[in-house]
């Protein structure tokens, strides 16, 4: 059956914007590039944040479809950059580790193409929204920053799960190697005990000759 307006113009608000979320693994010395139609004026948005690997940085350019760079940094942990549009075609994002030789790193990013349009069509009119209708908006944006807040808490949470295990491999590590350095001495004390008394007993046997 047909949708009840306000689902419709909830699912026609959803339509209207573009979105690609991605979280993807990026090997040491390599390169991915992402590519997004888009048309001229379009407000678009670029949001990047390493999670794991190495110093959890990253380099990233953003090009038009003459090739013109309108975004470079260069090993950044996270960042966002907005632009709009200058002309239709097809604008490509790269992310790049090449320059670390044996860290691979996994990127989270999210790219919006447009903004959301008014939730009621007469939204902009001269007249006051209802009761009913500024209650809906107040709802629409209220859930946007919750999806943006669970977003960021989930990065959050992911890049300190790494760092925990990192630190709990690094203090495995430390501890296996103090282990050995402790069964080293220990041995060589056993030894040099043993070369001490059995040099004293020589010594005495010769003197009682």
């Amino acid at each position: 059956g047909p949708l009840p307006p306000l689902l419709l113009l909830w699912a026609l608000a959803a339509c209207a914007v573009r979105a690609s979320e991605i979280t993807f693994e990026l090997p040491d010395n390599a390169k991915q590039c992402f590519y997004e139609e888009i048309v001229q004026g379009t407000k678009c948005t670029l949001e990047f944040q390493v999670i794991t690997g190495g110093h959890y940085d990253v380099d990233c350019r953003l090009e038009d479809p003459d090739g013109i760079v309108l975004y470079k940094e260069m090993k950044k942990q996270y960042d966002s950059f907005t632009f709009t549009a200058s002309r239709n075609g097809t604008y490509k994002f790269c992310f790049s580790n090449e320059f670390s030789t044996f860290t691979h790193k996994t990127v989270y990013f999210d790219f919006q193409v447009g903004e959301d349009p008014p939730l009621f069509p007469s939204e902009n009119r001269v007249t006051a929204l209802t009761q009913m209708e500024s209650a809906c908006v107040s709802i629409h944006e209220a859930l946007k920053s919750v999806i943006d807040y669970q977003t960021h808490f989930r990065l959050r949470e992911a890049q300190g799960r790494s760092r925990a295990e990192d630190l709990n491999t690094r203090v495995a590590y430390w501890s296996i190697g103090e282990a050995i350095i402790l069964l080293v001495v220990s041995i060589g004390q056993v030894f040099l005990l043993k070369s001490f008394f059995s040099d004293k007993r020589t010594t005495t046997t010769r003197v009682g000759s």
